[in-house]
């Protein structure tokens, strides 16, 4: 996937990981059932908001982060056949560590 969008200010783009369409009993679960993701990877990340200097802020995610994020938060788009979410970094929640 050719991916060429680069957010402003503050702003990630996050593509979402969906759930498991399967139930641990065994249940397959239609489109319409499934909970809102709130968990993807950060694809690209804004350059951070300005101080009151005019000097840039650095942003705390980087891409490839996987993060969790406020359940209704963000811009949905579509790009490529992709659903992708344009968040600010106040609407992530955390950044998920894998030890």
């Amino acid at each position: 996937m050719s991916f060429n969008l680069k957010p402003l200010g503050s702003r990630v783009v996050v593509e979402p990981l969906e759930q498991e369409e399967v139930t641990a009993g065994g249940i397959v679960l239609p489109e319409t059932a499934k909970e809102k993701p709130q968990k993807g990877v950060v694809l690209s990340v804004g350059p951070g908001d300005r101080d009151e200097d005019g000097d840039r802020i650095p942003m705390d995610v980087k891409v490839g982060d996987t993060v969790l994020y406020a359940k209704y938060g963000g811009t949905e788009i579509k790009m490529d056949g992709k659903k992708l979410l344009i968040l600010r970094e106040s609407d992530l929640l955390a950044i998920v560590e894998t030890n």
